[in-house]
């Protein structure tokens, strides 16, 4: 009796940790979402100021958002991968089915995120 309440107790405390751990991987996620939109918007104010001013910004707004870009990205990374954490932690049927739907719809965002900024790159590489 005793070694299947340690078991118990064991298997709790890794629920727990697995929780803790995808929790925080998941607020590492939007926190680097939050960065990401936060210092473009900075340089948006930035660069919208110099071309009221008669510069030349579209260089960049360019590098604008490929920089938004890359945070949106990893941002979204780490949240499929907090997503992928908590579903181990009950993988039932309705639960793999919603990871499914989760993961495709963010792999599907990040695809074209990462096209568009791969196209950007090829067109200021000419």
């Amino acid at each position: 009796m005793g070694n299947r309440a340690t078991n118990t107790l064991n298997n709790e405390l890794k629920v727990e940790y697995l929780h803790h751990t995808s929790l925080g991987i998941g607020v590492l996620g939007v926190l680097v979402i939050v960065f990401g939109v936060a210092g473009g918007l900075v340089r948006l104010v930035r660069t919208e100021f110099r071309a009221a001013h008669g510069s030349d910004v579209e260089e960049d707004r360019k590098r604008l958002r490929h920089a938004l870009g890359y945070y949106l990205l990893l941002g979204l990374e780490f949240l499929i991968a907090a997503d992928i954490i908590d579903t181990l932690m009950k993988p039932g049927v309705q639960d793999l089915i919603v990871l499914g739907a989760i993961v495709l719809i963010r792999t599907v965002i990040s695809y074209s995120l990462n096209s568009e900024l791969k196209s950007e790159r090829r067109e200021t590489a000419k």
